[in-house]
């Protein structure tokens, strides 16, 4: 899917003047490192928890906020992450970012106490909040038309290798047990890459910014880190403390909270300030439309892997290896497709997304039929085929989704704009994992013996199913197809 801005949605200064010479080959692998880690980092953790619990003795709570701690960072920091590129500029910002990320990365890895590796974990999600948003900021600015368009497909090829190769990566990490590092390798890989993509950043990269003389909007960034707080923390934590009265509270607050923000964002505007998010955005239906069918896919993303992890991993009681392997059947698919989905959102415009929801709606259907067939014995090598229509599915959506919601932001809003889409993709994952937490182990407990686990999982199954059809019939309110190509 090609992309292209226009200055006419928010009447800002016009995109920068075309470049004398090609951005140069490495910009795109170095960006996306950021891209591979941020999100590597968010599931590579899941198959550590054992390790981890063992060598640090650390209770249940304590692995929750593990976990946690970098989601909820890296969900709520990622629109003001965004501004700050606009701002100060995004190959400064994504160094900084990348710099703290491996820092941050090396104390994980070498933390001495769950209370430690906890505090390092955020700092790590905080750095993912302020590199994520940049990439595509990046993308925005360096690359025009086709080479854009190519670069957005790779983002969203990276956004999935890094989802569903993470489990992978992780068993045989721990399997391997390098140097006898066992679970602390999974932090530590960060380290080499980190460290290569920083030092190329600033060799390779050319700087970008907002045009303008823009001040920082430090109230709006409060108001939304605040608003968004409200919104994620309940969805983290909610279900496993067993929804107390303080995460409704909070989700109740975030509505007033938002309001605030959006009367705060024009009263700026309208007086000629630097409102955090020009909600003019939201005026072109292919960035509103565009980022309510991200949401709702999201929300079928982190979800999934975490029941069919649950089903594979404790219901089937493979290890994180052999688990990670029949994910790899998902990998498989997801490539097939997301390295062609650019030529095929040439030929179908916006239905190239609904095709990746019916092709879930298909593979999660033979799932559902396949897990009930074989029961609690037979060969779970019978999901392949199933996997790999859902991950074609998975692949159809991503990197069109982010082009969709992209296609028509000015350079000049590229940071702020980017933010909002990575926020949309984390508060999904969050809002999703509620949701199914909610129907799998509502019927965990409700089921006794060896097929608690498969129900639970084919009920989950029939939610994820839902959120297929649902993107399909979202995304016929985006723009039939995209605005040519600068």
């Amino acid at each position: 899917m090609t992309t292209s801005a226009n200055p006419a949605v928010t009447g800002q200064v016009a995109p920068p003047a075309p470049r004398d010479t090609a951005p140069h080959w490495a910009v795109l692998p170095v960006v996306l490192a950021g891209v591979f880690l941020s999100g590597l980092d968010f599931f590579i953790v899941n198959v550590a928890i054992p390790s981890i619990q063992q060598d640090l003795h650390a209770n249940q709570a304590q692995i929750q906020f593990i976990i946690a701690g970098y989601a909820l960072a890296y969900g709520v920091g990622m629109i003001t992450g965004g501004r700050l590129g606009d701002l100060y500029g995004r190959r400064r910002m994504f160094a900084l970012a990348m710099t703290l990320f491996t820092l941050a990365s090396a104390a994980c890895g070498f933390a001495p106490t769950p209370g430690f590796l906890l505090g390092a974990r955020v700092v790590q999600g905080a750095a993912a909040a302020l590199m994520a948003p940049q990439v595509l900021a990046i993308f925005s600015t360096v690359y025009t038309g086709v080479a854009r368009a190519k670069a957005i497909n790779w983002y969203g090829m990276t956004m999935g290798i890094s989802a569903v190769f993470g489990q992978l990566i992780g068993g045989v990490l721990i399997k391997a047990n390098l140097f006898g590092l066992d679970w602390r390798s999974c932090f530590l890989i960060n380290l080499p890459i980190g460290l290569a993509a920083v030092l190329l950043t600033l060799r390779i990269i050319p700087e970008s910014k907002a045009p303008g003389r823009p001040r920082l909007d430090l109230a709006g960034m409060i108001l939304v880190t605040v608003a968004l707080l409200a919104v994620v923390l309940p969805l983290i934590e909610g279900r496993q403390q067993g929804w107390p009265a303080w995460t409704w509270v909070l989700l109740a607050a975030a509505v007033p909270l938002f309001a605030i923000f959006a009367v705060h964002q024009n009263r700026l505007r309208r007086a000629g300030g630097s409102p955090l998010i020009d909600l003019t955005l939201f005026r072109e239906r292919a960035f509103t439309a565009g980022l309510l069918a991200q949401l709702v896919f999201w929300t079928g993303q982190a979800s999934y892997f975490l029941v069919f992890a649950l089903f594979v991993q404790q219901g089937r009681k493979m290890d994180a290896l052999g688990a990670g392997l029949i994910f790899g059947a998902i990998g498989v698919g997801y490539l097939a497709t997301s390295t062609t989905a650019r030529l095929v959102a040439a030929r179908l415009g916006r239905q190239v997304i609904a095709l990746g929801g019916l092709l879930r709606v298909v593979g999660l259907t033979l799932q559902v039929v396949t897990v009930a067939a074989i029961g609690i014995t037979g060969n779970i090598a019978w999901l392949i085929p199933a996997l790999i229509i859902d991950g074609a599915g998975m692949g159809f959506a991503v990197a069109p989704l982010a082009s969709t919601v992209l296609s028509r932001v000015t350079p000049s809003h590229a940071g702020s704009a980017a933010g909002v889409l990575t926020t949309g993709v984390q508060v999904g994952n969050a809002l999703g994992v509620s949701l199914i937490g909610l129907i799998f182990y509502n019927v965990l407990t409700r089921t006794s013996g060896p097929t608690a686990y498969p129900h639970a999982f084919n009920y989950s199954l029939l939610y994820l199913i839902g959120v297929g059809l649902a993107l399909a019939l979202l995304v016929q309110m985006l723009p039939a197809r995209p605005p040519a190509p600068r």
